[in-house]
């Protein structure tokens, strides 16, 4: 969805429910998740092409009914997690957007995008906020599992791919640069120190939440749903 306007104007007369019914599709649906929340910033005040983009998301739903996440039987207890921040990615506000992904032997169990509260003054804090947001699923799922009888075997891997964000992590020097983010980041650091949490390095072409945070090409899309288990749920096992 490259093609979605970043404007208000002009404006249709009439809204249509199908932004507000896509809300509600897009929750067992992560691979429609970042186009609909682009174009439901303009839900309130659509133009002609909004409404188009509504169309196409609508069309791919439909051309692709029994598309789904896949589980099977795994034996390895693993927590692993990947976030991601869309720095200053509003042109309203500039605020930037925090993405992440949680899969639990292997496969994706939870997803999330939130506009952060403040605005970020570089890509780094944007990245960190981020960061914390993903920790916080992370120790909640180690919880969950935890009070169903079962424990992650070993400490749960975060992965982001921004250097500057995991240098702070681990950094014991607080930067006047980083002071704004001092919270979060002796929350994140506590859990590093206790081997609760890792925070191992990713490449970008190997992050997964980047389909929560941009328009991707076709084969990196299609490359991220085999990734995330998203397959057909027909297709015999």
């Amino acid at each position: 969805m490259r093609s979605i306007p970043l404007t208000w104007l002009p404006r249709l007369l009439v809204l249509s429910p199908s932004p507000k019914v896509l809300l509600f599709i897009r929750l067992p649906r992560p691979n429609i998740t970042y186009v609909v929340s682009m174009v439901s910033q303009f839900m309130h005040s659509p133009s002609v092409s909004h409404r188009n983009a509504v169309d196409r998301i609508l069309i791919y739903l439909k051309s692709a009914p029994w598309k789904g996440l896949m589980f099977s039987k795994n034996g390895d207890l693993e927590v692993i997690g990947y976030t991601d921040a869309d720095w200053a990615g509003s042109i309203a506000d500039r605020r930037s957007t925090s993405y992440y992904f949680t899969f639990v032997k292997g496969y994706l169990v939870t997803w999330w995008s939130k506009k952060q509260n403040v605005v970020s003054r570089s890509s780094a804090e944007a990245e960190y906020r981020g960061m914390a947001h993903g920790v916080c699923e992370l120790l909640w799922i180690r919880r969950l599992v935890t009070e169903l009888g079962f424990k992650p075997g070993k400490q749960m891997e975060l992965h982001c791919y921004n250097k500057s964000a995991t240098d702070i992590a681990h950094n014991l020097v607080q930067h006047d640069r980083t002071k704004h983010v001092e919270v979060n980041k002796h929350f994140i650091k506590e859990k590093i120190e206790k081997k609760i949490i890792r925070l191992p390095f990713v490449k970008s072409e190997d992050q997964l939440a980047d389909i929560l945070t941009k328009a991707v090409c076709g084969r990196v899309f299609h490359d991220s749903l085999t990734k995330l288990g998203i397959g057909d749920i027909y297709a015999p096992t």
